[in-house]
């Protein structure tokens, strides 16, 4: 409850502070002549901003369970499952969180975290990783996907992809009413014309990329975290070294992309990754 509080008095605040500063600035006023209520915008972007990502955030497990195709352990049917739920019990007891769902998917080596509670999540881990890696990597990889539970990474990546939506949303159609209003000086019009329109939708496309620039990067720092948890929960750093080692020598599955940043690795390009470098991760590890 008190990560939900957070998520909610943070949107709350970013809706504020928007409208102070529009005000300060006078933008209020210039909007409202152009027949735009500042009010009204704030809340649109407000509603677009964090609407589907709240969405996506509380339906994160059924979605990943149907994405994925994972088959989730009510009872183990073998020593493996029951090693698994097991370490998974253990690693949950010792991070103070409540058991998460536990399940298995087809595929090349990957596991995740996912869900809108650190009380109610999911951890999956791929047959690829079960067969490529030592019980003691796939332990660790298990305690790196707990400890994001545990950090609440879920809902902070949420509320990070809410705030970029919603300053995208509203700094686009700002514009976009000063390059119309810019445009059709002396027309008697009501509403506004092609030039907000245009103007929205580039932005949109340009600002939405930089917000992801930046989501990246945040989703970045919480890898260097979850390693270091890992660590924390084994007692050691040297089994998440090695996992992350041996994942530097595999060729790591491809999640559904609303799944990607909670993967164990994952990412094209340095900017737009949601993973830092296996190399960059071992040597933070190894210096933390």
């Amino acid at each position: 409850m008190k990560r939900i509080f957070l998520f909610v008095a943070t949107n709350l605040a970013v809706v504020v502070v928007l409208g102070i500063v529009a005000n300060l600035l006078g933008v209020n006023r210039y909007l409202t002549a152009n027949g735009l209520n500042l009010g009204q915008l704030l809340g649109f972007a407000l509603v677009m901003g964090f609407g589907g990502a709240i969405i996506s955030l509380l339906l994160s497990k059924t979605i990943a369970k149907w994405s994925s195709g994972v088959q989730v352990i009510d009872q183990p049917r073998n020593a493996d499952e029951a090693w698994i739920v097991e370490t998974v019990r253990r690693f949950a007891d010792k991070a103070g969180i409540g058991m998460p769902e536990v399940g298995i998917f087809q595929g090349e080596p990957n596991a995740f975290a996912t869900g809108a509670f650190k009380n109610n999540a999911l951890v999956a881990v791929s047959t690829g990783l079960l067969q490529g890696m030592t019980r003691e990597e796939v332990e660790a990889v298990i305690g790196h996907e707990v400890a994001h539970i545990a950090n609440g990474d879920m809902v902070t990546m949420t509320l990070i992809q809410g705030v970029m939506n919603t300053f995208v949303v509203f700094l686009s159609r700002v514009v976009g009413y000063f390059v119309d209003g810019f445009l059709s000086r002396g027309e008697q019009r009501s509403g506004p014309g092609i030039g907000y329109f245009v103007t929205t939708i580039v932005l949109d496309i340009l600002l939405g990329f930089l917000a992801a620039i930046i989501v990246a990067w945040f989703s970045r720092q919480r890898e260097f975290r979850a390693d270091r948890g890992a660590a924390d929960l084994m007692g050691r750093k040297q089994p998440m070294i090695n996992a992350l080692a041996r994942l530097g020598g595999m060729v790591p599955g491809e999640l559904p992309k609303g799944l990607q940043s909670m993967g164990i690795t994952s990412g094209v390009g340095k900017l737009f990754s949601t993973h830092p470098p296996i190399e960059e991760r071992i040597a933070r590890l190894q210096t933390a």
